[in-house]
């Protein structure tokens, strides 16, 4: 599947009309750092970082982009910050079907393509399936059509119940793993759109197979190091192993909020079924 862009810009979640005093103020009160601990990372005192924070002086562009970059504020939100404090966004948000962006979206389609048979996809920050290869194209048969209209959201896939969820054999480990995730990007990152789908996917019902507590057997004890997806797929269980990659030091809002999600088996049995596939 090719890269696709996302759809529209997802707006910044910080509060609009607010000086870049208080915003400051509540990342830092958010990363639970003092004024004193985050004057010593900046290089700068907790007298002017007081200042800052309550309006008494105006930081320069070079100061809100260093406190930003040692309260871990995304990169999206610091162009809010810098907006807030007078000056123009230093991140541009590039739309993934520029031509700009074509060594990064041949990259990560060869990166995807090269991991077949295993299962691989591009995500954004809230999940809109932007590219996945044929390993997720086998795991996605018998989906309901409805989840497979574009854009595709990889929580929705797994967590419907007439998506992924009914052929999860440890569905609410893994619904439980996945709502964890979702909630410490939710404190990092305050995404309203992340926070309005956590409560659309944290809703749904379980299978009911796993209600009537049905699901724990059938499936070969194996000492995991990690905590495995296990599916149904084609009368087996295959089971895997997922890694999660970002950009490192990311200088464009899109690339950013990218991630390219790989699924490793996690057993014998699931290497050997995913290589029948190809040989």
């Amino acid at each position: 599947m090719s890269i696709v862009a996302a759809g529209p810009t997802r707006p910044s979640t910080t509060p609009a009309g607010k000086g870049v005093g208080p915003l400051l103020r509540g990342w830092r009160e958010q990363r639970r750092v003092s004024q004193l601990e985050l004057a010593l990372r900046a290089d700068s005192s907790a007298r002017h970082i007081s200042f800052i924070e309550t309006g008494r002086s105006r930081p320069s562009e070079e100061m809100v982009l260093r406190l930003a970059e040692h309260l871990d504020v995304p990169v999206r939100e610091r162009n809010a910050l810098l907006l807030a404090a007078g000056y123009a966004p230093h991140y541009p948000e590039t739309p993934l079907d520029d031509p700009s962006m074509d060594a990064l979206r041949q990259g990560m389609e060869r990166l995807i393509q090269g991991y077949e048979p295993y299962p691989a996809l591009v995500v954004d920050a809230t999940y809109t399936v932007l590219a996945a290869n044929r390993g997720i194209t086998m795991l996605l048969e018998g989906v309901s059509e409805s989840l497979l209209t574009p854009p595709l959201n990889a929580m929705r896939l797994t967590l419907h119940p007439e998506g992924l969820a009914p052929r999860i054999r440890n569905h609410r480990e893994w619904r439980d793993h996945l709502l964890a995730q979702m909630e410490r990007q939710i404190a990092l990152d305050r995404s309203e759109p992340l926070r309005a789908l956590h409560e659309e996917v944290a809703a749904y019902p379980v299978p009911e197979q796993e209600q009537a507590g049905e699901l724990d057997g059938g499936v070969e004890p194996v000492p995991y190091f990690a905590l495995p997806l296990q599916i149904e797929h084609g009368g087996r269980v295959l089971s895997f192993i997922s890694s999660i990659s970002t950009f490192n030091t990311p200088m464009d809002v899109t690339v950013a909020e990218l991630a390219i999600e790989t699924f490793l088996p996690a057993d014998p049995a699931t290497v050997k079924y995913l290589q029948s596939l190809v040989s």
